[in-house]
């Protein structure tokens, strides 16, 4: 009788047991499809903005980490448009990009000049109808002591990385503030943030790029345009053989060359671009390539003055500072780029990967025809085959 009476109440619970196991099944489902939810949400946060079909124009575009932002934006699906001064230069970039199934149309601008800055935005948007993302990436470097520096290195400094921001700058936000949308990205330097020795010149420009561009993103941010700040630390991009050299030219490029190779003191390239696109596509106001850049740009927050006692110390170890006879000192002015500063050290193992970086990164127009580091592209930018 009481096996009869438990079978019964068992028999009566049965529909509780199944609405509990369909409710279970619901919230697990439930569950699952929150998780999705939040993964999708969190893939759109870490991947930004969709550059599929976006115009980017970028300046300086046609070498170096200019050249390695063009195929990341590219393999993105971005259409590109490409500044630089030399025709030769810019018709190698666009071959290549071309040949990996790229929309790439090249522009020939020198930045510094306000009146080509501006016929090259509205060549542009005639074409496209529309910038959506500028990169402001044009930049040239003087390295020696102050003494070999004179007032035309720092004109040019200024008018190549920072009237070379404003004026593309100044020409593109219109156009950005008409549509309520687009992103900004200046490429400064922790030059920009920690005046190193023997860059004085470059110092300056880029100090004056990081405090227009952060000026910017406060101004425009309520617009829908979006600025960000890109200080690069040390970078493979064999940027450095096409550096301009003062004073003791093959001194300056043995110490320059060495810290702008080495592995682990200087970020790959390419994992550069892919960082910057990244920051781009997320709107981020501010990006520090680099754990050295960072650690230097938090001391000099917390210690500026100890930074600038610390970096004088460093400056006595730097190539000495050029003989007084006036026939030394008009020599020493005399600027030779990296290529024409080769010696046995220079040329050895140890800058093995920054010369391959500017194969890689055509830093070596004179050279087309050779490798140039086609296999290490993404592989969406790889040359298909014929």
């Amino acid at each position: 009788m009481g096996v009869m009476r438990v079978l019964w109440k068992a028999r009566k619970l049965r529909p509780l047991r199944t609405l509990a196991i369909i409710g279970a099944g619901g919230m697990a489902l439930a569950g699952v499809g929150a998780s999705v939810t939040a993964y999708a949400l969190w893939r759109r946060l870490t991947r930004g903005e969709d550059m599929h079909g976006k115009v980017v124009l970028i300046t300086g575009g046609s070498r170096g980490l200019g050249l390695a932002m063009a195929q990341e934006f590219a393999a993105a699906g971005a259409r590109i448009v490409l500044c630089a001064r030399d025709q030769r230069e810019l018709d190698w970039a666009r071959e290549e990009l071309s040949r990996a199934g790229a929309d790439v149309s090249p522009i020939l601008c020198d930045v510094s000049n306000q009146d080509e800055v501006a016929r090259m935005v509205n060549s542009t948007v005639e074409i496209f109808g529309r910038i959506d993302v500028l990169v402001n990436n044009a930049g040239v470097i003087t390295v020696g002591p102050l003494q070999t520096q004179t007032s035309t290195d720092f004109q040019e400094a200024m008018d190549v990385m920072f009237r070379g921001t404003v004026y593309p700058t100044l020409a593109v936000l219109p156009h950005m503030l008409q549509r309520r949308s687009g992103r900004i990205a200046n490429i400064t330097s922790i030059g920009g943030k920690v005046a190193v020795p023997h860059l004085l010149p470059y110092d300056c420009a880029k100090f004056a790029a990081v405090g227009f561009s952060e000026g910017l993103h406060a101004e425009v941010a309520r617009y829908g345009v979006k600025v960000t700040t890109v200080v690069p630390g040390l970078m493979r991009t064999g940027s450095f053989v096409n550096a301009y050299f003062k004073g003791d030219n093959e001194a300056e490029y043995k110490w320059f060359s060495l810290s702008s190779a080495m592995p682990g003191l200087a970020m790959s390239g390419r994992r550069a671009a892919r960082a910057v696109v990244r920051a781009i596509r997320q709107g981020r106001s501010e990006i520090v390539l680099t754990p050295q850049a960072k650690l230097l740009a938090m001391f000099h927050g917390l210690f500026p003055g100890v930074t600038a006692d610390i970096l004088g110390v460093v400056n006595r170890v730097l190539p000495d500072d050029v003989a007084q006879p006036s026939s030394a000192v008009r020599e020493a002015r005399e600027r030779r780029t990296g290529k024409e500063s080769e010696s046995a050290l220079t040329l050895s193992p140890l800058t093995r990967f920054g010369r391959e970086a500017a194969k890689e990164f055509h830093q070596y127009p004179e050279r087309r025809g050779e490798s140039d580091g086609e296999a290490e592209l993404p592989v969406e930018l790889r040359p298909k085959p014929a």
